[in-house]
Formats: structure tokens, C-alpha cells, sequence
């Protein structure tokens, strides 16, 4: 009998992911049933708009068919609950998710409740359990708005570019197209810049013995940064600093607090992940995704952090007390603030809905569980765990010293810090590498004499803007308020699959067919394409979940004035034609861009079909300018003996027999001799376009590496070592991702 009421009394939990079931079905008991949705169970249909414009925009949902089983499995366990919770992420998204499935479930609404954590511990868990609530109807309709919008915008302006460039693969979207936008613009602003010349100057000094360098920072009290135009102007600096005296006119010394930053948001999480550990933005979250939905410890599952798609910096009451204790414990009072840290996230459109990125138990170090991580886990794990503990910590203190030293006309500067108390610093530091850097010198007094003993001109040039990167394209959405945590990496994703953009080390850049896609978009929709009216429908959005806008108003004022616009620009007929510098090398007419029925970019003979030449994108980069006669290469046709020549396809160079027309693909080797079987590696291109190097034995060796061998071999690891270009200049680095080792290499330096 009380087998049965305990069968009757069992309660459904439904959650996005099965990966959370382990983790929630530990705290919540046997009495709990968990299952899964696997996200998203109904969409709009893929066919056509799925909403009614004359009736208020009223979607139609229907059923994903990949998640029709699932349907079936959760109306069967539904039926047998008395309770059912619908645990679907903290979000807006999470919300319409809950509400389709209610939707879909053919038992009655007082069965059905939602319940939110925002991390999955025992006391969230059980506190949403036991404070269930309604669906908010609010956050599901914006929602819905946002689905409908980014329908209407994709489905009626993809048709425009399939007409104008006849590419059917090609596709439009509210947000993506505006990333695009930006890219593409920050390569013009690379192409157009003009560099300015300027020369920067440094003393090399010495007091009593001692040397330290100095840079010029002022002639006759004027600053001179990038004020230096010309070596003639530098010459006569040179020469009038080698005959002068030098002595410290100034000294100042001053202490300052430095203060920690704010616990990671998804954007700057993604950003810093992408600068200290080299992770991408999906890849960043996908990592992530699984410490907030459960590692299995000694203990069981146990969700490791809070939710990650967040823009908010707030911080519970009961995760800053846990954060005191554990610092209090284990650094001591004094690294502690007398009150604690509070930050205020300034950013336009912050929804606030749940808390930063921290660990959900603070007293779980990166240390004592890393045995149970993966390596990309783990310090994606200690990243989150420190940058969390450092925000609640006391500031730094730091002495800064500063000097200025005379000569003539000339004042030149040299500066030091020194951390005289580390407080936050002891676990995590944010400055750039080139901040912590400073100048050694002596004990300077006002009043020493010092003597110069070598004058260093070095020239230099304005850079352009660098390329977006994935990290620092995140930072320029968030600011501009475009698209929202959940979004960022779905768009850069998203671009890049389309080929509208490619990677060149680590930074995004445009191809030609982007550029053009922008271009043409940029033209023709000059609303939707502005960086402010797409934030603006953020804020809308926001209205929406916050009962200040009607969803369908919102939908009808931007269908009223969109569709005229799309209408017009379907009525021009005219074709887009990618034009490109290169010309075909057999008739010499210019080469077009164009794609396969498969997606693949390739340059084609505008004369097609009388001429039907075609090559790979490298002969953007290689500047076939005139035709010319094709290259006679020095090896001869395995088959007939014949001459060789050089051929540019639409997958890149081949070799082509003169005279039986035998093709043979051309290998670029290393001269680096594989560490497993002692055959050459050579460069070699993976499906997607990616260079990597691979043993020229494969398949019976499939050594491959991703970054250029030197041929080198690393002195701690014996791997073979590569040369990997970051942020901070090139490297010689072990190919091995458990090895640290890196050296930076010599970069040729500036002459007069």
C-alpha cells in the first residue's frame, strides 16, 4: 500500500538537456522522475512565414520531426505524474521552451508548473521545487517576437540575394547581417588607412654603474608622442641628447588602489577565454554548458557552475557569504574589503535576470577537482573560479614612482610600479602583458647627475584598426547592444559556415562573397542593416517581457515598414556579378566569382561556357593580372614522359601532362621530417579550407600538426615544435597542448 501511494506521489521533472538528469535526479531523490525535452521540441515551419499577418501575427508551431518520440515518451510519462515541473533554462528562451511544451502535453494545466535555478545545487534545486510558478507569458512573447522577426527579416531577404547573385546557398539575417556589416567595414577601414611615419627615442643611462633606459617625452615642455615625423628630424634629436647632461629634475612617487573587476558576464567570459586560453566562442560555451550542467565528482553529479548566458554582474547574498568565508579562511582578513564589492554593469539592454559566472561552490578549488575534469574543463573551470573569487577580494596596493630626467631641451621619462600589496592579484590579474611590464632604474633623487651612454631612434608606423577577432567582435556587439549572451556565438558560427567570413590567424575577415553579401544588403535595407535600429529592437524586446510593449504592434510597425522596401527590391532585375582583379590565363577576360551547387567558392571565366577555366581562391592571392602561358614545371609526366605544366583549379594548383593530360596534385613540403615514421611532412588542407600539416605517409602514418613545424624539437617534452602566431607577437611553441613551453621569436628590428 505504501509502494503504491509512493508510485502515485512520483513527480516529473522535464529539463532541456539529458546531460543535467544525473545531476538533479541525485539531489531531488527517487520520488523525482527526470527527463529531457533535448531543447527546442516545436518551431516554425520551415516552409513558409508560420504566422498569420492578418490575425495579429499569430504563429503557428508545429512539432520539430526529429522530436516527435520525444513528444510521444513525455505525454506517456505525463500521464502517469501527479506533478510535472518543467525545469528548462533560466532565460527567455528557456520560457517559450517551457510553454511549448505544456503546449504539446495532453494533460491538464494544474499538473504543469515551471520551476527556474540558476545553478544546479541542492539548495537551488529545492527551493525552485518548492516555489513553483505560472509560465511567464511576457517573456515567452518576446520571445516569440524575436523568432518572428528573425523569420520574416531571413525569409524574405535570402530570396533577394538567391536573384541578384543566383546562389542559392546564400542567406540574410537580422543579426548576422549587421556582424557581417561590422567586419566588413573595419576591412575597409584596414584597406583605406594611410601610414604616418613617427619616431619614438630612449636613452640608455646610468647612475653610479647602474643602467635603465628612458624614453624622450617632451622637447621645450611639449609632449612628443608621434610628433617625431622624419629620421631627419630624429637625427638632430640624436645628436643634441649625445652632448647633453642629464639630470633628474622630478621625482614623483604616489600610492594607488587598484580594484578587482566585476565576476565574468557571457561576453567577457568568452572574451577571456579567447586571450588566456585560445578557446572560441562556441567552443567556450559548449565547455561551459557542461560545468553548469554536471561533472561527475566521487560524490555524483554535481553542477560545478551558474547559469552561463548571462549579462548581469549581480551576485547572490549567499554566494558573497560563502566567497568571505572561504577568503577569510584561507588568505586572511585583510584580503577581504571592510565592505563588499558591489558592481554595477553600465550596458545598455541589461536584462539582469540571473546572476554573474561563478562556481557554484566557492570551497570546490580548481586543484581539488581537477583529477575529475578534462584538461579544456579544467581551465576553463579555474578561469571562472578565480576571476570570481578575485571580484570579492580587497584591491591592490601599488607604489608607483615616476621620473623625469633633464638634458638641454629635451626631458625624458622614466616610471616604475612596485605591488605592495597584492589583495585581489593574488589569484587573478586582467592587465595586459605590455601594462605589467614596467622599467627598472636605480634609487633616482632629484638633483643626480647621470651619465648617457647610448642614444636608441627607432622608427615606427601608424597601424590600421586590426581585424575582429571572435572575442573582440562579442565586445562590439555587447556595446553596441546587438543580439543578446545566447546569440553571440550562434552568429559568428553562423558567418563563417556561410563562407561570408574566414579565419586568418585568429582574426575574421571577410571574403569577397561577404563583402559583396554586405555590400547588397547594406544598399538595399539601410534600417535593418543599422547598427542602432537593430539595438533599438532589443529594447523593445525588453518591453515586451517587461508588459511596456504589445508583441504584435511591435511585429506590425516593422512588417508596415519592411515589406515595401523588400518589394521594391524585388522588382529590380538586374544581376550582381562578383567581379575580381584576376583574369583568365587562357583568354584573358576577367574571372568572376562564383559557388558550386554545393557552396564551394571558386574563380570562373566570365566567358563561360566558351571559356570554361576555373580556379581556386588562391588566385586572389596569387595576382594573375594578364593571361600568361601555363608554368612548365621541372618534373615530367609519370605515364608518358611528357613536359609538366602548373595549373590553377578550383581547388588549388595541379600539375597537368601536355600531352596525355595526366593531373597530378602538387604537394607542398616542410623539409621537416615526421617525429613518428620519419617520412617529410607537408602542407596539406582540410575539408573546410584549413591549413594543416600532415605526414606525407598517411594513411599508414596520420601524424598531422595545425601550426608550421620549425623542425625543431621542444627541450622539455621532445615534441616537435611549431610556429604559432598570437596576440602578443610569434612563437616557437611545443606542439603538444599538456607542454607550456613557448619561445617568442627575434622580431627584425627598426634601423635609422
Amino acid at each position: 500500500m505504501v509502494a503504491a501511494q509512493k508510485q502515485k506521489e512520483k513527480s516529473l521533472v522535464i529539463v532541456e538537456s539529458p546531460a543535467k538528469s544525473k545531476t538533479i535526479k541525485k539531489i531531488l531523490g527517487d520520488s523525482y522522475q527526470i527527463e529531457a525535452s533535448f531543447g527546442h521540441i516545436r518551431d516554425l515551419p520551415k516552409n513558409d512565414l508560420g504566422f498569420d499577418v492578418n490575425n495579429g501575427f499569430e504563429p503557428s508551431f508545429v512539432v520539430i520531426p526529429e522530436k516527435k518520440k520525444v513528444v510521444t515518451s513525455l505525454n506517456q510519462l505525463s500521464k502517469k505524474a501527479d506533478k510535472i515541473y518543467i525545469a528548462s533554462d533560466p532565460d527567455r528562451e528557456g520560457e517559450a521552451i517551457a510553454w511549448h511544451v505544456r503546449q504539446v502535453l495532453n494533460v491538464p494545466d494544474e499538473k504543469i508548473c515551471r520551476i527556474e535555478f540558476n545553478e544546479i545545487t541542492p539548495k537551488a534545486v529545492k527551493y525552485a521545487v518548492e516555489h513553483p510558478r505560472d509560465i511567464d507569458m511576457d517573456r515567452v512573447k518576446a520571445q516569440q517576437t524575436r523568432q518572428i522577426l528573425d523569420k520574416l527579416v531571413g525569409y524574405k531577404l535570402s530570396p533577394i540575394l538567391w536573384k541578384k547573385m543566383g546562389n542559392y546557398s546564400l542567406s540574410a539575417g537580422r543579426v548576422q547581417s549587421v556582424a557581417l556589416r561590422m567586419i566588413c567595414e573595419r576591412e575597409d577601414e584596414i584597406e583605406a588607412f594611410v601610414p604616418q611615419e613617427y619616431w619614438s627615442v630612449s636613452a640608455d643611462l646610468a647612475k653610479n654603474g647602474e643602467k635603465f633606459t628612458a624614453e624622450l617625452s617632451k622637447i621645450k615642455d611639449k609632449p612628443v608622442e608621434k610628433t617625431i615625423a622624419n629620421e631627419e628630424q630624429v637625427n638632430k634629436i640624436v645628436e643634441d641628447l649625445k652632448i647633453s647632461d642629464y639630470e633628474v629634475s622630478k621625482v614623483t612617487q604616489r600610492e594607488t588602489k587598484r580594484k578587482p573587476t566585476a565576476p565574468f558576464i557571457t561576453s567577457t567570459l568568452q572574451r577571456a577565454a579567447s586571450s588566456k586560453l585560445g578557446y572560441g566562442v562556441s567552443k567556450t560555451m559548449q565547455i561551459a554548458q557542461k560545468l553548469y550542467e554536471g561533472i561527475e565528482l566521487d560524490s555524483g553529479a554535481v553542477g560545478l557552475i551558474t547559469y552561463m548566458r548571462t549579462d548581469s554582474t549581480r551576485v547572490s547574498d549567499d554566494a558573497r557569504d560563502m566567497a568571505k568565508a572561504f577568503i577569510t579562511e584561507n588568505y586572511g582578513e585583510k584580503y577581504y574589503p571592510e565592505t563588499p564589492n558591489v558592481y554595477v554593469k553600465g550596458k545598455q539592454n541589461v536584462q539582469d535576470a540571473h546572476e554573474a559566472i561563478r562556481p557554484s561552490y566557492p570551497e570546490r578549488t580548481p586543484e581539488s577537482i581537477k583529477q575529475y575534469l578534462t584538461p579544456e574543463q579544467y581551465k576553463l573551470y579555474k578561469l571562472i573560479w578565480e576571476k570570481f573569487m578575485s571580484s570579492q577580494m580587497a584591491n591592490a596596493t601599488v607604489a608607483n614612482k615616476a621620473v623625469e630626467i633633464t638634458a638641454g631641451d629635451y626631458t625624458l621619462r622614466v616610471s616604475t610600479s612596485k605591488i605592495t600589496f597584492d589583495g585581489f592579484l593574488k589569484l587573478y590579474d586582467d592587465s595586459d602583458e605590455e601594462e605589467k611590464e614596467k622599467s627598472k632604474m636605480p634609487d633616482l633623487k632629484k638633483g643626480d647627475k647621470l651619465e648617457c651612454k647610448k642614444v636608441n631612434p627607432k622608427q615606427h608606423f601608424t597601424q590600421p584598426p586590426p581585424r575582429y577577432t571572435e572575442a573582440s567582435l562579442v565586445k562590439a556587439l555587447e556595446e553596441y547592444g546587438i543580439g543578446r549572451p545566447s546569440t553571440y556565438a550562434s552568429i559568428i558560427t553562423k558567418i563563417q559556415t556561410k563562407n561570408y567570413v574566414e579565419k586568418q590567424d585568429k582574426a575574421l575577415a571577410p571574403t569577397l562573397l561577404g563583402r559583396t553579401v554586405s555590400k547588397q544588403l547594406v544598399e538595399q535595407f539601410k534600417e535593418i542593416m543599422d547598427y542602432k535600429f537593430t539595438a533599438g529592437m532589443e529594447t523593445k524586446l525588453d518591453k515586451i517581457a517587461d508588459k511596456k510593449l504589445v508583441w504584435n504592434k511591435v511585429l506590425k510597425d516593422f512588417y508596415d515598414g519592411f515589406i515595401p522596401t523588400v518589394d521594391e527590391a524585388m522588382k529590380d532585375t538586374s544581376r550582381v556579378v562578383i567581379d575580381t582583379k584576376v583574369v583568365c590565363p587562357n583568354c584573358g577576360k576577367p574571372m568572376v566569382l562564383r559557388s558550386s551547387r554545393f557552396g564551394t567558392q571558386f574563380l570562373g571565366c566570365s566567358g563561360y561556357p566558351e571559356c570554361k577555366t576555373a580556379m581556386s581562391l588562391n588566385a586572389l592571392e596569387d595576382g594573375y593580372t594578364e593571361p600568361k602561358e601555363p608554368q612548365v614545371a621541372e618534373e615530367k609526366c609519370e605515364k608518358c614522359n611528357s613536359d609538366m605544366v602548373i595549373k590553377n583549379g578550383p581547388y588549388g594548383k595541379y600539375l597537368e601532362c601536355t600531352n596525355c593530360k595526366n593531373r597530378k596534385r602538387i604537394v607542398k613540403t616542410t623539409g621537416v621530417k615526421c617525429p613518428k615514421c620519419g617520412k617529410e611532412l607537408v602542407e596539406r588542407k582540410s575539408r573546410y579550407g584549413k591549413i594543416f600539416y600532415g605526414c606525407s605517409g598517411y594513411p599508414d602514418c596520420n601524424f598531422v600538426v595545425w601550426n608550421e613545424p620549425t623542425g625543431n624539437i621542444c627541450p622539455e617534452c621532445k615534441s616537435l615544435l611549431v610556429k604559432k602566431v598570437l596576440k602578443k607577437g610569434t612563437f616557437e611553441a611545443c606542439s603538444n597542448k599538456e607542454c607550456k613551453y613557448a619561445v617568442k621569436l627575434e622580431e627584425p628590428q627598426d634601423e635609422v
